[in-house]
């Protein structure tokens, strides 16, 4: 009879559980969902939703890199799409104060 010799796990090493991050997910659908935001809390929930997004997607990668766990994309994804949204806000904000800055400036020199 012949027995299989037990091989010690690698250091650091954890198995793939099959599971989907939980905070990966979160973090893929309110970074998908924050574009919708501005609709359910206008000009509040968009922002919030893609600060949600980044929040949790950072914790999912540690989460997943500690657990071995599925969702990295997830996470990566919904960080960027937080990211990108809140860039568009700023964008945004940037050119209606230069706008309001150019109507104020023609509002004056025809005084």
């Amino acid at each position: 009879m012949t027995t299989v010799p037990q091989t010690p796990g690698l250091a650091g090493y954890t198995s793939s559980t099959g599971r989907y991050n939980t905070m990966a997910v979160v973090s893929l659908v309110s970074g998908l969902l924050s574009v919708f935001g501005h609709i359910a809390i206008p000009g509040l929930g968009g922002g919030v939703l893609a600060i949600v997004a980044i929040a949790t997607g950072f914790i999912g990668r540690g989460e997943i890199k500690r657990t071995g766990e599925q969702g990295m994309w997830m996470s990566t994804l919904g960080i960027v799409l937080g990211i990108i949204h809140i860039a568009l806000i700023g964008v945004i904000v940037a050119l209606l104060l230069g706008l309001i800055g150019v109507i104020a400036t023609l509002a004056l020199s025809q005084r």
